[in-house]
């Protein structure tokens, strides 16, 4: 028979050319398990990546982007999940409601903007993740690091980031006390430990890494906001 996938000639259970197996298994409970599982690389283990990156992040970016990318879970994966954590957390407990409100300018193209980002933290992170790498690259360009690098070393870090913010949603949404601004400093604090711990354990560079983060932070929210007055504008006209 010939492969369904790709045409090619198969005698046996797989296609040699691109290895598509001759008979498909049925779509069940099983199937799906097995789907997530890869999804979310349970075979190595998400949890060893969420204690690698908490214990020694630099040094294990480091070795995933040049020796090993089976050591950890995809990093896009990552964030998007963990972002998702986040998102399911503080939607059922409402933490934000308390802290971030754009009622005054719901009408306006900024407010849409930022409306969309407090729903969408999986995408919005990865969009502030090429601001920060911006800076970042700027900041380490003594570095043989390339954009795109860089960025898969801020899905990491901000990925963990959001656990963090997760745990402390959850914390505040079941005892009821004001822990989030807490965690806030707890993200913001080992966001510039770990781009530090990544660029050679350096004091300079782990200020770098704060000050990165900042301005990566800063010029998002400026171009949101120019890009929101802009329509607005020419709506208007």
């Amino acid at each position: 028979m010939n492969c369904k996938n790709c045409n090619t000639e198969v005698f046996q259970n797989y296609c040699p050319n691109c290895g598509q197996p001759t008979i498909l298994k049925r779509i069940d409970r099983h199937y799906i398990t097995h789907e997530i599982e890869h999804v979310l690389h349970f075979e190595r283990g998400i949890l060893y990546t969420i204690r690698e990156l908490l214990t020694k992040p630099g040094d294990n970016v480091r070795h995933y982007i040049s020796e090993n990318r089976a050591r950890l879970v995809k990093p896009i994966i990552f964030i998007i999940v963990t972002s998702l954590i986040y998102s399911l957390i503080n939607g059922f407990f409402h933490i934000e409601d308390g802290y971030i409100s754009y009622q005054e300018i719901e009408q306006t193209t900024t407010g849409k903007i930022f409306t969309w980002v407090q729903a969408h933290y999986g995408y919005s992170n990865i969009i502030l993740g090429i601001f920060i790498a911006f800076w970042v690259k700027i900041f380490f360009k003594n570095y043989n690091y390339n954009l795109f690098e860089i960025l898969i070393l801020l899905c990491f870090v901000m990925g963990i980031e959001m656990l963090i913010f997760a745990c402390c949603a959850l914390l505040q949404g079941l005892i009821k006390i004001d822990i989030m601004q807490y965690g806030g400093i707890i993200g913001i604090a080992y966001f510039s430990w770990a781009i530090g711990q990544f660029f050679d354990k350096k004091l300079s560079n782990y200020l770098k890494g704060f000050a990165a983060y900042m301005l990566g932070v800063v010029s998002a929210a400026i171009l949101a906001v120019a890009i929101g007055t802009l329509i607005d504008i020419l709506i208007k006209h």
